[in-house]
């Protein structure tokens, strides 16, 4: 077996499987780490950490908090296969701000202001890593346990003004986490070589809350919890993989399986295959639900911490941010300024890529779907009456129940059967689906524009009575329909 607790590359690291992985694990460990307008005077930065907090266990289980998580997933390894595993977290470092004093010293301060950010005091996400190489031979028995231990330290970092001279200092202090990483491997009866692979993350701090008569106020408990956050474990996941064999989905098992599967246990995160899609080498252990193979948008431009917007409307109102705001965020943390950086600077063909895509529509059709778009049609292509709705010539003649149209030379109304013919020209994609399905004409209507449009309800749906009781029907215009012969 082969291990480390720091974070320099090593074989773990430099595996190739998790190369693919690794994209949405960083998505996962800075998910929510700061969010638009990216500023720490935010309210909504100002509560931090939310994803895959693993907490020290003296303050966890009183305040509804975790001390450890649990992944339990099954695996076929083949032969001597080799686990590799990779524990990736956050440690918060609580940085604060000091201006340089004419006399000599520093004094902290709330704001330091230069020309191109204001820096204020934050808590800054430093990346870890607890990597493990082991034959899965190893992890059968007691299995195998890694303790790990983040030393406290301090740092200081001068911050130099416009004039080249001392404007003051950033200091960042960090403190000490202890963790310990459990593995074992259950060979289970059945017809196939599987094994019920257990992966437990434990928080093992012995830092304690403060105590005194007002220990229970809410004043309390949130300055408890700001001290618990350096001292905890946050966004907290694993990354698994076999050198030899794999995983079965924990999401869509194989018939075989489902059973075993059922009877994992996994406790504050969610097991999915991760990597290229069709391998089943390399599992993503997240304390955020994703979907096997989960895979980030080729469209996106870089990360932007906050997945409740979309990109496009996060980079929009990023740019529009007025130079102050931009200046406190560039001053909050620098993941912050790369997102500022990044809104500024994207050329318009990037940003209208953001815009949205279609994806796999041709796996869900088939070859021998509907025709596709070749042309977009002119306004003389809507069919229109020869008397819009709104004339005084027309206005006492319109009545769907009872109105009736010419299709094909032959008149068309409610109770009238016809084929559907959806068009891939105007139609909403889901009528597509409904190509060449018989169905009752229940009304024709007229819109304020002047068009015709037949509202119907499929033959055969067990459901057309409710809609026909509610109104709810679906709606085609007259070219788009074949009046049935038995009609």
């Amino acid at each position: 077996m082969t291990a480390t607790d720091g974070s320099v590359a090593t074989a773990a690291t430099a595996d190739p499987r998790f190369a693919a992985a690794r994209q949405v694990a960083d998505a996962v460990l800075l998910e929510g780490y700061v969010l638009y307008p990216y500023r720490a005077s935010a309210a909504k930065n100002r509560l931090r950490w939310q994803f895959g907090v693993l907490v020290p266990p003296a303050w966890g289980p009183a305040h509804g908090e975790h001390a450890c998580q649990r992944t339990e997933v099954l695996m076929e390894p083949k032969g001597d296969a080799t686990l590799a595993l990779e524990l990736r977290f956050l440690h918060a470092q609580r940085r604060t701000v000091q201006r340089a004093l004419d006399g000599g010293g520093f004094a902290e301060v709330d704001e330091l202001h230069l020309a191109d950010r204001v820096l204020v005091p934050w808590d800054e996400g430093t990346e870890e890593h607890v990597e493990l190489t082991v034959p899965v031979a190893e992890l059968t028995g007691d299995g195998v346990t890694v303790p790990f231990t983040r030393p406290a330290r301090d740092d200081i970092e001068t911050v130099v003004g416009d004039d080249g001279r001392t404007a003051g200092r950033l200091v960042r202090r960090t403190e000490e986490i202890e963790g310990v990483l459990r593995l074992r491997a259950v060979e289970l009866d059945g017809a196939y070589r599987v094994f019920r692979l257990t992966a437990v993350v434990e928080n093992t701090s012995p830092w304690t809350p403060g105590a005194g008569a007002a220990a229970g106020s809410d004043a309390v408990v949130a300055a408890d919890r700001e001290a618990a956050l350096p001292r905890s474990l946050v966004a907290a996941h694993l990354l698994l993989g076999l050198d030899s064999g794999s995983f079965l989905s924990m999401t869509d098992p194989p018939e075989w399986a489902r059973e075993a599967v059922a009877a994992c246990e996994n406790l504050h995160t969610w097991p999915v295959l991760a990597g290229e899609a069709g391998r089943a080498d390399v599992v993503l252990s997240s304390p955020i639900i994703l979907e096997d193979h989960p895979a980030i948008a080729p469209e996106s431009a870089g990360a932007m911490y906050d997945a409740t917007e979309i990109d496009e409307i996060l980079a929009l109102r990023t740019a529009a941010l007025t130079d102050q705001e931009k200046r406190e965020a560039r001053g909050t943390d620098a993941r912050a300024a790369a997102v500022i950086d990044l809104a500024d600077s994207l050329p318009p063909e990037v940003l209208e890529r953001l815009h949205g895509a279609v994806r796999s529509l041709r796996e869900v059709t088939g070859p021998d779907g509907p025709e596709q778009i070749t042309e977009i049609p002119d306004e003389e292509a809507v069919f229109r009456p020869d008397t819009p709705w709104w004339d005084p010539a027309g206005a006492d003649t319109a009545d769907p129940a009872r109105d009736r149209i010419t299709v094909d030379g032959a008149p068309v109304g409610p109770g009238s059967r016809v084929l559907l013919r959806p068009g891939p020209r105007r139609t909403d994609a889901q009528d597509l689906f409904l190509h060449g399905r018989a169905a009752l004409v229940e009304a024709v209507l007229h819109d304020v524009d002047g068009g015709v449009h037949l509202a119907v309800t499929v033959e055969d749906d067990p459901g057309a009575d409710i809609r026909r009781e509610q109104g709810r029907f679906l709606y085609f215009q007259p070219d788009e329909v074949t009046l049935l012969e038995d009609a």
